[in-house]
């Protein structure tokens, strides 16, 4: 069987893209993405809910605008105030954990 040399693996492409595990540069990717995906949980959970942004904010005390950037990864939230969000806007809870 015959392999094409032009398709590489996702690790391999993260690694010729932003360097190795373990690296400054992968190191930033890889926090940013978090943050990424914490922005894209919370739009999917606010849709499924049918709230506006301005109605989530409302329901925690901020604003439309806030929740906008944090949605679209436009800015860093305090983890109170995630969980403020989670909890009280969306009635979920917030589950963590830690690789060391």
């Amino acid at each position: 069987m015959k392999t094409d040399k032009r398709i590489t693996s996702f690790d391999d492409h993260l690694d010729e893209q932003y360097g190795k595990s373990g690296t400054e540069s992968r190191d930033k990717f890889q926090e940013e993405f978090e943050t990424y995906k914490i922005g894209v949980l919370i739009q999917e959970a606010r849709k499924k809910q049918h709230l506006t942004q301005e109605q989530l904010a409302k329901k925690v005390g901020t604003t439309k605008n806030y929740i906008s950037r944090i949605e679209n990864n436009a800015s860093d939230i305090r983890l109170s105030t995630l969980m403020r969000i989670i909890r009280e806007g969306l009635g979920g809870s917030l589950k963590l954990s830690l690789d060391v």
